[in-house]
């Protein structure tokens, strides 16, 4: 059954969804899924005391020491053993174990905000997200005496660095046999999308060339500004050439500029996006950046900088996210999610099985539910205006809201559950893990 909603989930709207399919979905353990309801929604005040105290405190990539402060505190009364500054400053782990055996569910939580904007990505709800799954996993172990590890990673800076991948170098993930996070957006009321993201590379190119006064003796300089325009201008040339799911965009940026000195630097900062890693290297190859250079007379240096690849989703884990949605939460939609935007966690679900449900956005068509290809699930939507979503102070505002704060708990609870059944029943271990094998062969014959 697939939902066909196309209205966007408004704050005026009814504030509760409803689900697709209340009956006649079966449910793994509905045991187990009524205990993590009971405890996420046991935990909800503290939960949202948490992410109130991160949306009025946002702080910048690797500048999140509140947020690892009160996060690494929380887990700690939680009954977690708490590592802080985990590999990075504003890392943080939680480890929680039962029993002699069993794999190990890791769970992420972002912290950083965006600059001017604060928490215009709903990274606060992220975090929150992870601790609820965390949490309610940790007391579903108890309560049914099941051996396992769950393991909460505190991620910084996915917004403007790449935390998660400087974490997986460092080995982070080495002991994960699965991990899961979600990420809000809008959509449909109670909507789950199931979309990938976009991989993306960047690159810093620069130019270098000569000062003069740029009235007295402009022939005396080499103007890099000119160098960055035209190599700007070069990019808009090639648009019509890429294919319109491909993203290029850019800045420039300067040091010491003054209008009656000709610019001996200046930097195009670009972005290159495409729907799979494949066609992302294949569009950047492409590369316009020395044309201004050469047009200039300047000096060039292309840096390549952040590299983050398209999320290659694990399908079991999300279609057991989709069922139990269906059956309690929402609905199921193909329209909606992140599809065109990036994450360092794509870097992460190239490495073990990965899901990364998202609360909605607009996305292109790319999964069917009855058993065709898959690489991600993008879940829930909160409520959002017109010309609100990610990035924008209203979307900050909207991460704030109750409803948004609901919508994150229903996804939290999917996830938890999601996460338990792993650790238990092992045909659905063995599935999760054939698919990711066969979506790595799947990717290196794309590759």
């Amino acid at each position: 059954m697939n939902s066909t909603q196309t209205q966007v989930w408004r704050p005026e709207d009814d504030t509760r969804p409803t689900a697709e399919c209340p009956e006649g979905l079966p449910i793994f353990r509905p045991d187990i899924l009524d205990f993590i309801e009971q405890k996420t929604q046991g935990l909800s005040g503290e939960l949202r005391k948490l992410s109130m105290d991160l949306h009025s405190n946002p702080e910048l990539a690797f500048e999140e020491k509140h947020a690892h402060d009160v996060l690494t505190e929380f887990m700690s009364t939680q009954g977690f053993q708490v590592e802080s500054h985990y590999l990075l400053p504003t890392a943080w782990l939680a480890t929680f174990r039962h029993g002699e055996r069993g794999r190990t569910v890791g769970i992420n939580s972002e912290m950083d905000a965006l600059p001017g904007v604060g928490h215009a990505c709903g990274h606060n709800l992220i975090a929150i997200a992870g601790v609820a799954v965390a949490c309610a996993m940790k007391a579903a172990l108890e309560r049914f005496d099941i051996s396992g590890t769950v393991k909460l990673l505190g991620t910084p800076a996915e917004e403007a660095a790449v935390g998660k991948i400087i974490l997986l170098q460092k080995g982070a993930y080495d002991n994960m046999d699965i991990c899961l996070m979600c990420h809000p957006a809008p959509g449909p009321k109670g909507s789950v999308s199931l979309s990938s993201s976009l991989a993306i590379k960047g690159f810093e190119a620069e130019y270098f060339g000569h000062t003069a006064h740029a009235a007295l003796s402009p022939w005396e300089g080499v103007n890099a500004l000119d160098a960055a325009v035209l190599a700007y201008n070069n990019v808009n040339a090639l648009r019509q050439h890429l294919k319109p799911d491909i993203r290029v965009h850019g800045i420039f940026k300067g040091k010491d500029w003054v209008t009656n000195i000709i610019p001996d630097y200046a930097m195009y900062h670009v972005a290159v996006r495409a729907p799979t890693l494949a066609r992302q290297e294949a569009a950047a190859e492409r590369s316009v950046f020395r044309s201004g250079a050469l047009a200039t007379g300047c000096t060039s240096k292309i840096t390549s900088t952040v590299h983050m690849y398209d999320l290659r989703q694990n399908k079991v884990l999300g279609e057991e996210v989709a069922n139990i949605v269906r059956s309690r939460y929402g609905t199921v939609d193909y329209e909606w999610g992140i599809a065109s935007a990036s994450t360092d966690f794509g870097n992460v679900s190239y490495e073990i099985p990965s899901l990364h449900p998202g609360f909605g956005g607009r996305t292109f068509f790319s999964f069917f539910v009855m058993g065709a290809h898959s690489r991600c699930f993008h879940l829930s939507a909160i409520p959002t205006i017109i010309g609100g979503g990610n990035h924008t102070r209203e979307f900050a505002t909207a991460a704030a809201t109750m409803a948004a704060h609901e919508a994150c708990l229903d996804v939290s609870k999917a996830l938890a559950v999601t996460g338990v059944r792993y650790l238990i029943d092992v045909d659905f271990h063995d599935r999760v893990q054939r698919e990711f094998e066969r979506d790595k062969v799947a990717r290196e014959m794309i590759n």
